[in-house]
């Protein structure tokens, strides 16, 4: 009985020993088969939009300065004053401007009182040439009654040579006396002038006096001043800012800057959406009203500004804050879409193999550069591979892509269709994937 008994011993013993084998072979083998993530193509909307950051900014904003130099003696404004049109907002010291007003005034009752003396010098000098014309005409009386009695043998030649040259001699005075009237009406036409640019330096002294008072252009807030009282303020080259006057803070507009390679799915009209930091979960509304073709290139960067108008009924949003801008270049509807996480995916590679490949892309590379100069494989743009599990293995499925809106991307090809599985990643690799590439991101578009 001792020795049957140790016989079963043994034997439960050996079934252990070979249960235990095949068990860790069992669960060896299962080990070595990774287990995948998986995710399933769906069919619905997909709204694709570009995403970028703005700047909220008054639709009119106007930089109201001097025009003239002087120490500010009155700032009446402050921030978020409410103001109207031609109100009196800051005033120039104007004692300065005052007195040359008075000096140009003063210049100008001088050249009309000069212009009146030389009207006065017109009429006298007509008067004289008046005087000279009845002593010609009485000169010429006598000559020709002496010409006569000469005639008659009365008198001598001589006596009619004397009254001729007399008569001559008046001719030359009147003459004379016509150049100096046309001398006087010269003078006379010269003070009047002067008096034209005194009036003028006049004009422009008023129109600096009343410079001095700095009036608002627009209805509107104040919401920038730059200048306090007792300030000298200097306008020999430009103007400086005093203040900033938004027209109206319930139109905003966003100033974003779109890369050159999404600003052509911009289009007027679009619907645009926005967050600003200070209102955390909040979402304001916009529509794009301006595509500026002017590039602004940053570190070699080629952008767009694209202008979003946008309502500020409640005055919630304030100039300058920044904006998170989403928009919308395109829905549709009732297209296959897969995440985006499923086209970044590629299989996981054991060292063999990847040593295999290394050796096959370097040969492909060195192939590939000596025929186009470069070692950069060319891949199609728009297509991607996705992969689907079956009897344990992966295969393969080339799909084309096409608008994304970030997490999900719009696929067509073979072999796609809703409710088909396919693979987003490995179970306990690395974020999900497989292993990462540069062919799946570049595959997938750049749209949000």
């Amino acid at each position: 009985m001792n020795w049957l008994k140790r016989y079963w011993i043994w034997l439960v013993l050996l079934l252990t020993l070979i249960m235990a084998g095949a068990g860790y072979l069992f669960w060896s083998k299962k080990s070595d088969v990774p287990q995948y993530r998986t995710a399933t193509i769906e069919k619905g909307r997909l709204i694709a939009s570009v995403a970028a950051t703005g700047t909220l900014q008054p639709v009119v904003s106007i930089q109201v300065g001097s025009q003239v130099s002087g120490q500010l003696k009155e700032v009446l404004v402050d921030f978020n004053s409410v103001v109207k049109k031609n109100q009196l907002i800051a005033r120039i010291d104007p004692e300065s401007f005052e007195y040359r007003v008075r000096q140009a005034q003063a210049d100008v009752d001088a050249a009309r009182a000069q212009v009146a003396t030389q009207q006065a010098n017109i009429a006298a000098q007509r008067a004289f040439q008046s005087q000279i014309e009845v002593s010609l005409a009485d000169a010429r009386r006598d000559f020709e009654r002496k010409e006569q009695l000469a005639e008659k043998k009365f008198i001598s030649i001589a006596e009619v040579d004397k009254a001729r040259a007399a008569m001559n001699s008046l001719v030359e005075q009147v003459k004379s006396a016509q150049a100096q009237v046309e001398v006087a009406r010269a003078n006379a036409g010269s003070a009047a002038a002067v008096v034209k640019q005194r009036d003028a330096v006049l004009a422009q002294s008023r129109v600096d006096l009343e410079r001095t008072a700095i009036r608002s252009p627009v209805d509107g807030i104040v919401i920038k001043r730059s200048v306090d009282k007792g300030q000298t303020v200097a306008a020999s080259l430009q103007a400086p800012e005093l203040f900033i006057i938004a027209e109206n803070l319930t139109d905003l507009r966003v100033d974003t800057s779109i890369d050159e390679s999404e600003v052509g799915k911009i289009q007027l009209g679009q619907k645009a959406t926005f967050t600003v930091d200070a209102f955390p979960g909040r979402t304001f509304e916009g529509q794009v009203k301006q595509v500026r073709k002017s590039a602004q290139v940053v570190s070699n960067v080629v952008t767009y500004l694209v202008a979003i108008s946008t309502q500020n009924s409640d005055l919630k949003l304030l100039p300058g804050m920044t904006a998170n801008v989403r928009v919308v270049t395109s829905v549709l509807d009732d297209v296959l879409k897969v995440p985006n996480s499923a086209l970044r995916f590629r299989p996981p590679q054991k060292s063999d193999e990847k040593s295999d490949k290394k050796t096959e892309r370097t040969k492909s590379g060195q192939k590939e550069g000596s025929a186009n100069g470069s070692g950069r494989s060319k891949r199609e743009p728009g297509v991607a591979k996705l992969y689907r599990v079956e009897n344990n293995e992966l295969k393969e499925i080339t799909v084309k892509t096409g608008a994304s809106d970030g997490k999900m991307t719009e696929i067509t090809g073979e072999g796609v269709a809703e409710g088909v599985e396919v693979v987003t990643g490995v179970k306990g690799g690395d974020s999900g994937r497989g292993r990462s590439s540069s062919s799946g991101m570049g595959n997938a578009p750049r749209v949000f």
